[in-house]
Protein backbone atom coordinates (compact mmCIF):
# COMPACT_ATOMS: atom_id res chain seq x y z
CA UNK A 1 0.00 0.00 0.00
CA UNK A 2 2.92 2.34 0.57
CA UNK A 3 3.91 2.05 -3.08
CA UNK A 4 0.39 2.94 -4.19
CA UNK A 5 0.40 5.93 -1.85
CA UNK A 6 3.63 7.29 -3.34
CA UNK A 7 2.44 6.57 -6.88
CA UNK A 8 -0.80 8.50 -6.25
CA UNK A 9 1.15 11.29 -4.60
CA UNK A 10 3.37 11.51 -7.70
CA UNK A 11 0.31 11.78 -9.96
CA UNK A 12 -1.12 14.51 -7.72
CA UNK A 13 2.15 16.44 -7.76
CA UNK A 14 2.57 16.16 -11.54
CA UNK A 15 -1.00 17.30 -12.16
CA UNK A 16 -0.65 20.17 -9.67
CA UNK A 17 2.56 21.25 -11.41
CA UNK A 18 0.67 21.31 -14.70
CA UNK A 19 -2.01 23.49 -13.06
CA UNK A 20 0.58 26.06 -12.05
CA UNK A 21 2.56 25.87 -15.29
CA UNK A 22 -0.45 25.92 -17.60
CA UNK A 23 -1.13 28.98 -19.71
CA UNK A 24 -4.62 27.86 -20.71
CA UNK A 25 -7.37 28.10 -18.08
CA UNK A 26 -9.30 25.11 -19.43
CA UNK A 27 -6.21 22.87 -19.44
CA UNK A 28 -5.33 24.01 -15.93
CA UNK A 29 -8.87 23.16 -14.86
CA UNK A 30 -8.55 19.64 -16.31
CA UNK A 31 -5.30 19.11 -14.44
CA UNK A 32 -6.85 20.48 -11.26
CA UNK A 33 -9.60 17.87 -11.53
CA UNK A 34 -6.92 15.17 -11.82
CA UNK A 35 -5.18 16.62 -8.75
CA UNK A 36 -8.39 16.58 -6.72
CA UNK A 37 -9.16 13.00 -7.76
CA UNK A 38 -5.66 11.94 -6.75
CA UNK A 39 -6.10 13.64 -3.38
CA UNK A 40 -9.36 11.76 -2.96
CA UNK A 41 -7.56 8.49 -3.59
CA UNK A 42 -4.90 9.50 -1.07
CA UNK A 43 -7.62 10.03 1.53
CA UNK A 44 -9.00 6.60 0.69
CA UNK A 45 -5.55 5.04 1.06
CA UNK A 46 -5.15 6.69 4.46
CA UNK A 47 -8.35 5.03 5.67
CA UNK A 48 -10.70 7.99 5.35
CA UNK A 49 -13.31 6.99 2.74
CA UNK A 50 -15.72 9.67 3.94
CA UNK A 51 -13.15 12.40 3.27
CA UNK A 52 -12.43 10.79 -0.10
CA UNK A 53 -16.12 10.85 -1.03
CA UNK A 54 -16.46 14.47 0.05
CA UNK A 55 -13.34 15.37 -1.95
CA UNK A 56 -14.92 13.96 -5.11
CA UNK A 57 -18.42 15.32 -4.49
CA UNK A 58 -17.57 18.79 -3.19
CA UNK A 59 -14.28 19.69 -4.84
CA UNK A 60 -13.97 17.62 -8.01
CA UNK A 61 -17.71 18.01 -8.60
CA UNK A 62 -19.25 21.20 -7.29
CA UNK A 63 -16.24 23.51 -7.21
CA UNK A 64 -15.13 22.46 -10.70
CA UNK A 65 -18.64 23.14 -12.05
CA UNK A 66 -18.45 26.59 -10.48
CA UNK A 67 -15.04 27.21 -12.06
CA UNK A 68 -16.27 26.10 -15.49
CA UNK A 69 -19.23 28.45 -15.07
CA UNK A 70 -16.91 31.35 -14.23
CA UNK A 71 -14.69 30.59 -17.23
CA UNK A 72 -17.80 30.55 -19.42
CA UNK A 73 -19.05 33.78 -17.84
CA UNK A 74 -15.72 35.50 -18.49
CA UNK A 75 -15.90 34.57 -22.14
CA UNK A 76 -14.26 37.21 -24.25
CA UNK A 77 -16.41 36.87 -27.40
CA UNK A 78 -16.20 35.00 -30.69
CA UNK A 79 -12.41 35.07 -30.79
CA UNK A 80 -12.29 33.34 -27.40
CA UNK A 81 -14.78 30.71 -28.57
CA UNK A 82 -12.58 29.88 -31.57
CA UNK A 83 -9.50 29.81 -29.36
CA UNK A 84 -11.19 27.46 -26.88
CA UNK A 85 -12.34 25.22 -29.72
CA UNK A 86 -8.74 24.98 -30.89
CA UNK A 87 -7.55 24.27 -27.34
CA UNK A 88 -10.02 21.43 -26.77
CA UNK A 89 -8.59 19.04 -29.32
CA UNK A 90 -7.81 15.41 -28.57
CA UNK A 91 -4.19 16.17 -27.71
CA UNK A 92 -5.18 18.40 -24.78
CA UNK A 93 -7.04 15.51 -23.13
CA UNK A 94 -4.23 12.92 -23.40
CA UNK A 95 -2.25 13.69 -20.24
CA UNK A 96 -5.25 14.32 -17.92
CA UNK A 97 -6.96 11.25 -19.39
CA UNK A 98 -3.89 9.09 -18.84
CA UNK A 99 -3.49 10.27 -15.24
CA UNK A 100 -7.20 9.71 -14.52
CA UNK A 101 -6.95 6.24 -16.08
CA UNK A 102 -4.04 5.38 -13.79
CA UNK A 103 -6.02 6.59 -10.78
CA UNK A 104 -9.03 4.55 -11.90
CA UNK A 105 -6.89 1.42 -12.23
CA UNK A 106 -5.48 2.03 -8.76
CA UNK A 107 -8.95 2.51 -7.30
CA UNK A 108 -10.11 -0.70 -8.95
CA UNK A 109 -7.16 -2.54 -7.46
CA UNK A 110 -7.94 -1.12 -4.02
CA UNK A 111 -11.60 -2.04 -4.19
CA UNK A 112 -10.90 -5.59 -5.41
CA UNK A 113 -7.95 -6.25 -3.08
CA UNK A 114 -8.65 -8.10 0.17
CA UNK A 115 -9.45 -5.84 3.12
CA UNK A 116 -6.52 -5.11 5.43
CA UNK A 117 -7.81 -5.41 8.97
CA UNK A 118 -11.08 -3.52 8.52
CA UNK A 119 -9.55 -0.03 8.58
CA UNK A 120 -11.80 1.13 5.76
CA UNK A 121 -15.56 0.92 6.03
CA UNK A 122 -18.28 2.01 3.66
CA UNK A 123 -20.27 5.14 4.41
CA UNK A 124 -23.86 5.26 3.22
CA UNK A 125 -25.72 8.36 2.07
CA UNK A 126 -27.71 8.65 5.30
CA UNK A 127 -24.51 8.89 7.36
CA UNK A 128 -23.16 11.60 5.07
CA UNK A 129 -26.43 13.54 5.36
CA UNK A 130 -26.52 13.21 9.16
CA UNK A 131 -22.94 14.45 9.39
CA UNK A 132 -23.33 17.35 6.95
CA UNK A 133 -26.67 18.51 8.32
CA UNK A 134 -25.89 17.70 11.94
CA UNK A 135 -22.77 19.06 13.59
CA UNK A 136 -21.45 20.63 10.36
CA UNK A 137 -24.64 22.39 9.24
CA UNK A 138 -23.28 25.87 9.95
CA UNK A 139 -20.06 25.16 8.03
CA UNK A 140 -21.97 23.80 5.02
CA UNK A 141 -24.20 26.87 4.95
CA UNK A 142 -21.24 29.22 5.33
CA UNK A 143 -19.46 27.49 2.46
CA UNK A 144 -22.53 27.87 0.25
CA UNK A 145 -22.78 31.58 1.12
CA UNK A 146 -19.08 32.04 0.35
CA UNK A 147 -19.54 30.41 -3.07
CA UNK A 148 -22.57 32.59 -3.77
CA UNK A 149 -20.64 35.74 -2.78
CA UNK A 150 -17.76 34.71 -5.05
CA UNK A 151 -20.15 34.18 -7.96
CA UNK A 152 -21.88 37.54 -7.44
CA UNK A 153 -18.49 39.24 -7.10
CA UNK A 154 -17.25 37.67 -10.34
CA UNK A 155 -20.41 38.82 -12.12
CA UNK A 156 -19.94 42.40 -10.91
CA UNK A 157 -16.30 42.38 -11.96
CA UNK A 158 -17.16 41.17 -15.46
CA UNK A 159 -20.26 43.30 -16.09
CA UNK A 160 -18.38 46.52 -16.99
CA UNK A 161 -16.20 44.61 -19.44
CA UNK A 162 -19.22 43.04 -21.13
CA UNK A 163 -20.98 46.41 -21.33
CA UNK A 164 -17.90 48.09 -22.81
CA UNK A 165 -17.58 45.34 -25.42
CA UNK A 166 -21.29 45.54 -26.34
CA UNK A 167 -21.30 49.34 -26.29
CA UNK A 168 -24.12 49.62 -23.77
CA UNK A 169 -24.40 51.19 -20.36
CA UNK A 170 -25.92 49.28 -17.43
CA UNK A 171 -26.46 51.85 -14.68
Amino acid sequence: MTGLFYFTMLIALLAALQVVRGLNAVHALLHLIVTLLALSLLFFLLGAPFAAALQVIVYAGAIMVLMVFVIMMLNQGDAAVEQERAWLDVASWRVPGLLCGLLLLELGYLLLAPADGGRVRAVDAAAVGRTLFGPYLLLVELASMLLLAALVGAWHLVRPLKNRREGTSDD
